[in-house]
């Protein structure tokens, strides 16, 4: 069932926002107030989904939670989404009552108008009459996350509280989270890289939580160079900002900032591919070596680099406890021997339970009880390495599978470029042909004719992109990934 937070330490401050603490014991009894005026007399929301349009805040934290304590299936919003981003989520899973700030209600107030949904600003929902609250099995549904759309329209991810509590509980084991431990919050949430891994664990821990509704980088090394924080968490192009920052600073406030990364006990890069330059260079800066580990919406965290031993720069690691992976083959064989490329498929108690309302997509996404990732791996000593999605990262030229991922991280040691997406082009000769996108550097050129120069000793000339265009950005979704689908219309 959906348990009470960490009661063992009811005087431990669990939430920082601005200049206010709350405790364990505080926020529990939030919780019980709004958990108690959604159920509005009734015993058990019986899996109404509620969403929410709240940033990270104290408010997220009480509205998450209330939902899962009422029974009904939490449905979070990304506060930065489009009308009709927030309308597909909002009526595809059948959504009753969104919850908002009153900032935010403002903005989706005529969509929850049209859409016959009621809006309810936050401040109002509490009760101070104390329901009694449903007893949850583990089976039960808690909440509806939406993948990224990075390949197709975005799909509702059901997870149970059995699926959930599975989650947390690999990742507050393999990473040793400690109710010592002090870690800021500015990743989006309304994925499983904030809602789990950072704020979940955290509270699962009894540890503390600084809230950041928006990233600010300046702020945050300040509270860094005076240890405030025992973890860090954020994907790669955060830490990419986080070395521009420092490598821009005069040299003794820089040195103090680094000093408490360095004192950190750990610095964790996920959601997208963290490239060997990034991690070489916050090695080099902080004296921390990266913990990249591998997840996807559906199935939380699979794999990660060792807490305590090697971290693979450009590998994500092995299995987390409680998690059996499996490399396949095109051919539908497991692979059986290490440096073959395959599938990455994955079965384990954190995998999710369907694609909400979507009954096709979710038969076609398991084989014999494994769940299907499409991202494609090889394995070398243990340590897995991604080459990328199936259908986009795969590149098939010249009758070989090449990964666009490893061209990338190539790519971006070239001295002009500030970042780089490779997709795979249509190409009557080749099949497909490598083709890259790329963002400069302030003052920079680059041509065709030169990368070709350039990559002559570095990559195989079938690796060598045939095709190159300069943008002034790269598309990316809130989770700072590359939507590369819209890309190949650019060449």
């Amino acid at each position: 069932m959906q348990k009470p937070l960490n009661q063992a330490f009811p005087d431990r401050v669990a939430l920082v926002e601005g200049e206010a603490n709350l405790t364990y014991e505080d926020l529990e009894q939030r919780i019980g107030s709004m958990a108690s005026g959604l159920l509005a007399g009734s015993s058990d929301l019986q899996e109404e989904r509620i969403a929410f349009l709240l940033p990270a805040s104290a408010d997220y934290v009480v509205a998450l939670h209330g939902v899962w304590r009422a029974g009904g299936i939490a449905v979070p919003l990304n506060v930065a989404a489009t009308e009709s981003e927030w309308e597909h989520c909002l009526s595809s899973t059948g959504v009753t009552r969104v919850i908002a700030a009153d900032e935010e209600s403002a903005s989706i107030s005529a969509l929850c108008d049209r859409l016959a949904i009621s809006l309810i600003i936050i401040r109002d929902c509490g009760s101070d009459h104390r329901a009694s609250f449903p007893a949850l099995s583990p089976q039960r549904r808690a909440m509806i996350v939406f993948t990224s759309g990075t390949t197709s329209k975005p799909k509702g991810v059901v997870t149970t509280h059995g699926n959930i509590a599975a989650q947390i509980a690999t990742l507050v084991e393999a990473w040793e989270w400690q109710r010592e431990d002090v870690i800021p919050l500015f990743l989006p949430l309304h994925h499983v890289h904030g809602i789990i891994n950072v704020l979940s664990c955290a509270l699962r821990a009894g540890a503390t939580v600084h809230l950041m509704p928006k990233l600010d980088i300046k702020w945050l090394c300040e509270q860094v160079a005076n240890d405030a924080y025992s973890l860090l968490m954020a994907v790669p192009t955060i830490y990419v900002k986080f070395i521009d920052y420092l490598r821009d600073l005069p040299t003794e406030e820089s040195r103090l900032i680094c000093e408490g990364f360095a004192n950190m006990r750990l610095n964790i890069s996920g959601s997208a591919a963290c490239p060997v330059e990034v991690f070489d260079e916050w090695q080099q800066l902080t004296g921390q070596v990266l913990l990249e580990r591998y997840g996807m919406t559906e199935i939380g965290m699979a794999l990660s680099n060792l807490y305590r031993g090697e971290r693979r720069a450009g590998h994500v690691g092995q299995p987390l406890p409680g998690v059996q992976i499996q490399l396949v083959e095109e051919s539908g064989a497991v692979v059986s021997r290490e440096g073959v490329p395959g599938e990455i498929q994955v079965k384990s108690d954190t995998v999710f339970l369907e694609y909400w309302g979507n009954p096709d997509a979710t038969t076609a996404a398991f084989v014999e009880g494994w769940f299907c990732t499409g991202d494609i791996a090889v394995v070398k000593d243990g340590f897995h390495r991604i080459m990328g999605r199936s259908s986009i990262d795969i590149i098939k030229s010249g009758g070989y599978k090449l990964s666009a991922l490893e061209i990338e991280d190539k790519l971006l040691a070239h001295p002009a470029i500030a970042e780089v997406a490779v997709v795979g082009v249509a190409d009557r000769t080749w099949g497909e042909a490598v083709a890259a996108a790329v963002v400069l550097k302030a003052g920079a050129t680059l041509s065709l004719s030169g990368l070709k120069a350039w990559c002559e000793d570095k990559l195989s000339a079938y690796k060598t992109p045939k095709k190159l265009v300069v943008l002034e950005a790269l598309p990316r979704n809130a989770m700072g990934k590359v939507v590369k689908p819209s890309l190949k219309s650019v060449f």
